[in-house]
């Protein structure tokens, strides 16, 4: 099952590239060449390519930021041409590379951009600004008067995927827009919009020139060459299993089997419980839940059940209290995480275990090296039976 299936509810439209054409002034060859492309409504496509192959002009044509040379783009049967480009705009969220937030303004007042163009209410306004911070996990109190430069590459990621939310659209684009953070964040990025998705069901089309990426994220994947021509248009598991030309081959690469870990999400696979305490109990308390579990060690969970750190058995032995012991969880990963995502988060820890966070960053349990094993063997299992009917 897909991500696009379990969602609750689709808010997004159906978008159409009808032989879209751009050709640029003085240039031979058009940028893009007569692209057909239906995208569903309520899914997450990918566009994937090399760099110049006309991968962003696509996605710009689809608002207008880019106008085409001919061809006809259709948004939710509407033809775009025929809608005031403004007002089609602010119907359509945008994020972009280093997040494109405007450095003068504080985090609030980037988010309230839009809404505030669309004439809403100061009081609309502000519950819409605390909402979206809340939906990409930001903390409204500490990060609405905030100015960009005071954010790390992250947190401005995901504030510039709040402000482009803001208003509603059934539409985001979004280009690139993780390719200027480091591995760990684009990763928790990658997660955050997955998990987003799973709650708006807004239609998506994603930039990328990662494949790896494109292959997590998309329901389906556009592979582009030259001017944009669509080389292959399938969901990630029928690219992986059977590429189109040796051009799709060289995307997916020699290890398609070690990227077919990015099909299955941690969600799909089943979870260990490891005892839990809540910071402010006693050390006894804690002593008494880890040795009732007999595991080498406790998490500890904030009021939210958000997980903070884990003590040792060795570590609680010589705690005054559960507050001040204990060590940092390292990367933690969530529901929508890929076991590739798991396999390279247990490689990095040195217990070989990764705890695992649910929509709203509470605890779901942990997934560790026996874990991944015991469902790539069930997978295995059930392949060599369908093998062995055909």
């Amino acid at each position: 099952m897909t991500d696009s299936q379990t969602r609750a509810a689709v808010s997004g439209v159906e978008i159409v590239l009808d032989a879209v054409t751009k050709r640029y002034p003085g240039q031979r060859e058009p940028a893009v060449d007569a692209v057909s492309l239906t995208i569903p409504a309520g899914q997450i496509v990918v566009l994937v390519g090399p760099s110049g192959c006309g991968k962003t002009t696509t996605m710009r044509m689809i608002n207008r930021l880019i106008e085409p040379t001919s061809g006809t783009i259709t948004i939710d049967g509407r033809d775009a041409a025929a809608i005031d480009p403004d007002r089609l705009r602010r119907g359509i969220g945008y994020s972009i590379q280093q997040a494109g937030l405007f450095p003068h303004m504080t985090v609030a007042k980037n988010i309230a951009t839009v809404p505030g163009l669309m004439g809403w209410d100061r009081a609309r306004i502000t519950a819409r600004t605390d909402e979206m911070l809340e939906l990409v996990g930001l903390e409204p109190d500490t990060y609405r008067e905030r100015y960009p430069r005071q954010l790390s590459g992250g947190q401005q990621q995901r504030v510039g995927v709040a402000r482009a939310l803001a208003a509603d659209p059934p539409i985001l684009l979004m280009d690139e827009p993780f390719g200027a953070v480091d591995p760990i964040t684009r990763g928790l990025l990658q997660d955050e919009l997955l998990r987003l998705q799973t709650e708006l069901g807004k239609t998506i089309v994603f930039v990328t020139h990662d494949f790896n990426e494109a292959v997590k994220l998309g329901d389906r994947i556009a592979v582009l060459g030259t001017g944009s021509r669509i080389l292959q248009y399938d969901t990630p598991a029928a690219v992986l299993a059977d590429p189109a030309d040796e051009t799709v081959a060289g995307f997916v690469g020699s290890d398609a089997s070690l990227k077919q870990l990015t099909l299955t999400r941690i969600r799909d696979v089943e979870l260990d419980d490891y005892p839990t305490v809540a910071e402010d109990v006693t050390v006894e308390a804690a002593r008494a839940a880890l040795a009732e579990a007999g595991h080498g060690w406790v998490l500890v969970l904030d009021p939210r059940r958000r997980p903070l750190r884990r003590i040792s058995a060795e570590q609680l032995a010589h705690a005054r209290t559960v507050g001040e012991a204990g060590s940092a969880l390292g990367e933690t990963l969530s529901t929508a995480s890929t076991l590739q995502d798991g396999l390279e988060a247990l490689l990095n820890d040195q217990n070989a275990t990764a705890v695992v966070t649910g929509s709203r960053g509470e605890y779901a349990g942990v997934v560790t090296i026996d874990t991944l094993v015991a469902h790539l063997s069930a997978l295995r299992g059930d392949r060599a039976d369908s093998d062995a009917t055909a």
